[in-house]
């Protein structure tokens, strides 16, 4: 490891963080919606109240991260309603799944 390299402890907040943003940016791409990727408040709820989306977005945004990531989500996963509670939320399940 050279001198310069910066710590490793710091990666996995960085990722997240970028992590975040990328998913802020394909449901902004991806549902079309009138905003800016980096007005998505990462604590705010995806569904209903916060971001306001509704079951067919979430559909919509599950379909689009699937391909991008290579993870599966499932209709009928009981997680569903952890997963899908805020961007946050979200992006840790997407980096908890990635294959890609």
């Amino acid at each position: 490891m050279s001198e310069h390299a910066l710590p490793t402890q710091t990666t996995p907040h960085i990722d997240a963080l970028a992590l975040e943003r990328e998913i802020a940016q394909l449901i902004v791409k991806g549902l079309n919606l009138p905003m800016q990727p980096e007005d998505i408040d990462p604590e705010a709820a995806l569904y209903g109240e916060g971001l306001g989306l509704d079951s067919i977005d979430i559909l919509e945004i599950a379909l689009i991260v699937s391909k991008q990531y290579g993870i599966q989500l499932r209709a009928d996963n009981q997680e569903n309603a952890r997963i899908f509670t805020s961007l946050r939320n979200f992006a840790q399940y997407v980096a908890e799944q990635r294959i890609k």
